[in-house]
């Protein structure tokens, strides 16, 4: 068996809004990306559970936070994708809020991955998230996804310029590029994500 913490996930539940999440205790990683990087499918690959995380034909079904649960007990927390889904601003807006009071006051939260598509990064979206976590000491971890879908010349050349943005953000970023079908950069994402989740709580 894989001495990786994150092999063998399993779901525990869905929750409408940060208030239902388990009770915040131990170490968890929150996902964060638009609807269509491919998310559900980095997950997947990353925990080595084919479908654990639904993927849908339909960007920005999931309206929920998906907590999965690690063999060891600490937690991995899917947010809701942004960018596609269609709901009344006022309910977008509540959402925002709830999420940004997560990520800046969940004592287990260790660190985000933060999901981008390789031919598409650095949405403004992304930008405010990476900026965010900058500013709350909260460490990110980029994936660029979809890595297959670009020659080798072109891949290497986005994760550059992405790497330089990141260090015009600051922060504890990271970034590297991944391919869930073609397994491009797994067990790199797997050794970030796993020392996020041994780091010990934010302002400790």
């Amino acid at each position: 068996m894989s001495s990786n913490p994150l092999l063998g996930a399993r779901f525990v539940l869905s929750a409408p809004d940060p208030r239902a999440l388990p009770a915040d205790a131990g170490a968890e990683i929150a996902f964060a990306g638009r609807s269509n990087a491919g998310k559900s499918s980095a997950l997947n690959a990353l925990v080595g559970v084919h479908g654990l995380a639904r993927t849908s034909r339909t960007p920005g079904r999931t309206q929920h936070l998906v907590v999965f649960a690690l063999p060891d007990g600490r937690r991995l927390v899917d947010l809701p994708g942004y960018g596609y889904a269609k709901v009344p601003a006022a309910v977008r807006a509540q959402w925002r809020a709830a999420l940004e009071d997560y990520l800046q006051r969940r004592r287990s939260l260790r660190g985000l991955a933060l999901v981008m598509d390789i031919r598409h990064p650095l949405t403004p979206f992304d930008t405010q998230m990476l900026a965010f976590c900058a500013a709350c000491a909260l460490p990110c971890h980029v994936l660029l996804t979809k890595a297959d879908k670009l020659g080798r010349g072109q891949c290497a050349q986005t994760l550059l310029q992405v790497r330089r943005a990141l260090q015009e953000i600051g922060g504890v970023l990271s970034v590297q590029a991944f391919s869930a079908p073609a397994g491009t950069g797994l067990d790199e994402a797997r050794g970030a994500l796993a020392a996020m989740l041994a780091a010990p709580p934010r302002n400790a």
